[in-house]
């Protein structure tokens, strides 16, 4: 079985050991031809608190580590660059 990946933005790193990404999907209304944007949001474990807001990371899927918590960091892509 593949593990599952997404590329989303840091929103909050408010929380110890978490952070709360944005995912955006994009896709053709059926009826309007319109082009659709949805964005869910996931918490996603940072072992080191390594992530700000703003950064572009990608996530994998994890066995459950709490409640709402079943994705863990992969990989930093682009860190925001207004905290440096």
């Amino acid at each position: 079985m593949a593990v599952k990946e997404k590329i989303g933005i840091v929103i909050s790193n408010k929380m110890t050991k978490t952070i709360v990404i944005a995912v955006e999907n994009r896709y053709k209304s059926p009826i309007y031809s319109k082009i659709k944007i949805s964005t869910k949001q996931y918490l996603v474990h940072d072992e080191f608190n390594e992530c700000n807001v703003g950064d572009k990371i990608i996530v994998k899927e994890s066995r459950p580590l709490s409640k709402k918590k079943r994705w863990v960091l992969k990989k930093i892509i682009d860190k925001a660059s207004f905290f440096k």
